[in-house]
């Protein structure tokens, strides 16, 4: 079983709605980066996203969070490779105790869930 990780902060050049929200296709494509990676770990190729199966927003991502990205490789076929998706953030600003306060969260929150399928050229 192959499994990549990221982690990115959260810049508030990304926040589009009010309490610093970000929309939810900034984590989608964190999504499209590490389904990316997975390809050139296990096929030296980046491959291309054939389709998500199932999104779930499950709490908000904020400007300010450090969010960890995940991708399992759950199944693989001849060219293409089943793919599940959590991100989880991991820290998150703290505002109404100074500007630049933050925290680590213990346990991560997690934010967003999918599955979704690659497929890379026939070797």
């Amino acid at each position: 079983m192959t499994t990549v990780t990221h982690r990115r902060y959260v810049p508030y050049s990304h926040a589009h709605y009010g309490g610093n929200l970000v929309d939810g296709a900034y984590v989608l494509g964190l999504f499209g980066d590490v389904a990316t990676e997975v390809c050139i770990v296990m096929d030296g190729d980046e491959g291309l996203f054939a389709s998500y199966d199932d999104v779930q927003f499950r709490a908000p991502v904020r400007a300010g969070d450090v969010i960890e990205v995940s991708a399992t490789v759950v199944s693989v076929g001849r060219r293409s490779r089943r793919i599940e998706f959590e991100a989880r953030v991991v820290c998150r600003s703290r505002p109404s105790h100074g500007e630049s306060a933050a925290e680590v969260l213990d346990p991560p929150i997690v934010a967003t869930t999918a599955t979704g399928t690659v497929v890379v050229p026939a070797s």
